[in-house]
């Protein structure tokens, strides 16, 4: 059974197919400043450690929250390319209270939903999304350090917040993987301004939990596979 509620689209119980179809043909546009779109862009891992990027900046003067969360995969090109499959086939939100349509394709334009389980027993949520940009970058054995993979996707008319979120997996010049979930974001219905404290604590939360599924799921491709090559505490995340 689904339903809509001030402009968000429930379900008792996890939503099925259909009612994803049913919620995306329901939503609009993108709900975000057009000035915005792309400001999620991954920048040069020499450049990741910046206090503040421009885009940050930009983002909160129009009144967003900046998040961002990076994960230490391992290290060299298979790791990469594990790391890839698992966004590729949305692994990284296979979170059991979160889900995506695991057949739903990476490429631009695309429109999906995220379904998430909140507070309220039996109770979900549909986010609607549009994939606004991908970058694929694979430098192979010869240049490890240039690989990258990232998609980035925005809020459409309907979600509970307005903004982007970007997930990647890029390579360093010490041929680390790293794993990054970056978002900007503000309320876009009266239940996310009331709660919006909540909120962010339940991002860096979700950004958390999404890295240590990657994590957990490039390690059990690893484990046939010889020596782990996986680090121990890998978690970090920064907010501004």
């Amino acid at each position: 059974m689904g339903m809509a509620w001030g402009g968000l689209f429930l379900t008792l119980g996890r939503p099925t197919q259909e009612q994803h179809k049913s919620c995306l043909a329901a939503a609009g546009g993108f709900n975000y400043d057009a000035a915005l779109r792309g400001a999620t862009r991954p920048k040069p891992t020499a450049a990741a450690d910046d206090e503040t990027s421009d885009d940050d900046k930009a983002a909160t003067e129009r009144g967003y929250f900046v998040n961002r969360s990076r994960v230490l995969i391992g290290s060299g090109a298979d790791t990469f390319r594990h790391a890839k499959s698992a966004l590729l086939s949305w692994r990284h939100l296979a979170l059991g209270w979160a889900s995506v349509e695991p057949d739903t394709r990476v490429k631009v334009g695309t429109r999906f939903c995220i379904s998430y389980k909140e507070l309220i027993p039996w109770v979900w949520v549909l986010l609607p999304l549009q994939i606004a940009y991908v970058i694929d970058k694979d430098g192979g054995t010869s240049q490890p350090q240039a690989m990258m993979f990232a998609f980035g996707s925005g809020t459409l008319q309907g979600h509970m917040l307005a903004g982007e979120e970007r997930f990647s997996v890029q390579v360093d010049e010490e041929e680390r993987v790293w794993y990054e979930v970056a978002s900007l974001s503000k309320p876009a219905h009266i239940l996310a301004t009331l709660c919006y404290p909540y909120v962010r604590l339940r991002q860096k939360h979700f950004a958390r939990h999404s890295g240590q599924a990657l994590l957990d799921h490039v390690h059990l491709l690893h484990a046939g596979r010889g020596p782990d090559p996986l680090p121990k505490n890998p978690l970090g995340s920064t907010s501004k």
